[in-house]
């Protein structure tokens, strides 16, 4: 967790459901997940987001999709964010017009980059029994795509596309001809 002079804060996160890449650079999986302490010890709570995702729907504003918070590097746009039983369910896409936006998909389809990490202010936390932070209401501002999350036991992974996949089987095969013939 990473604390900024306007308070705002991260959370890292690789979460379980796999952060996919589908057609037209569209991603999903869990910003966040409940119940699980963090390398800092904190502990997102059920409900955390409700408040944050009522307030959005109300007034229109949206949840920055980011590359490693940088807010001078948007990537994309979260179409859908809600909370399930199990986190903060995200659901976006990669936007191709911007040359990061096309990095950042590559890097996921190559495994190069599989976390995902939200900025937020705590609104309202208090401490469990062993001591950990209980994140119990947060103002959710961003979620970014990082290369070190704060919760590691949760894993990323992407899909790639048929297509993708028939072209790199193609270059592997092309590849292993070539030195086939240098050999020869």
């Amino acid at each position: 967790m990473k604390a900024m002079e306007t308070g705002l804060e991260h959370k890292f996160c690789q979460p379980e459901a796999p952060l996919t890449v589908g057609e037209g650079a569209v991603i999903e999986g869990y910003a966040s997940l409940f119940g699980v302490a963090d390398q800092g010890g904190d502990v997102v709570q059920p409900g955390a987001y409700v408040k944050s995702l009522a307030a959005m729907a109300r007034t229109g504003r949206r949840v920055k999709m980011l590359w490693q918070h940088d807010p001078a590097q948007p990537i994309g746009v979260w179409n859908e964010l809600r909370e399930d039983g199990h986190g903060l369910y995200v659901k976006g896409r990669l936007l191709n017009d911007v040359a990061r936006g096309r990095e950042a998909a590559a890097l996921i389809a190559a495994g190069a980059i599989d976390g995902l990490s939200i900025g937020y202010r705590t609104r309202k936390a208090g401490r469990d029994g062993a001591g950990r932070r209980v994140l119990e209401d947060l103002e959710l501002w961003e979620v970014s795509l990082v290369t070190f999350p704060m919760l590691p036991q949760a894993r990323v992974s992407a899909r790639v596309g048929e297509a993708e996949a028939a072209l790199r089987e193609l270059a592997k095969t092309l590849n292993g001809a070539r030195r086939g013939l240098a050999d020869a």
